[in-house]
């Protein structure tokens, strides 16, 4: 007899929304590599700039998830917005192999983005 593997719906439209914040981030850090090379951006333009950046991925990836979930939506917008995090501090680590900066930071980040996401979450 054949098992049949049930899927996680759940977990699926977590990733569904991860991958969406990632696009995100994706798409809106090479319109600021061309606004960079084209307005000769200050390097606190561009730092407040990823930070925004950071803030509106997880913003819409919460949201698309709080749509999908319909209950305790700024609870799954905000692990949303930790998983975010998690992911992009492991591709530092693999890339830099450490951490750069301090650790206000660090902490600074993943506010920014658990908050991200929970705001998406909420307003879904």
């Amino acid at each position: 007899m054949e098992r049949r593997i049930r899927k996680n719906p759940k977990a699926m439209w977590m990733l569904k929304s991860l991958l969406v914040s990632y696009i995100v981030t994706g798409v809106l850090l090479v319109v600021l590599a061309m606004l960079l090379y084209r307005l000769e951006l200050n390097e606190k333009t561009v730092s407040a700039s990823i930070v925004a950046i950071y803030v509106l991925s997880t913003l819409a990836g919460g949201f698309i998830l709080g749509k999908l979930m319909k209950v305790k939506r700024y609870i799954w917008g905000l692990g949303l917005g930790v998983v975010y995090f998690a992911l992009l501090l492991l591709i530092t680590l693999g890339v830099y192999r450490g951490l750069n900066g301090d650790g206000a930071n660090l902490l600074t980040t993943f506010i920014l983005c658990a908050g991200g996401g929970m705001a998406g979450g909420m307003i879904s």
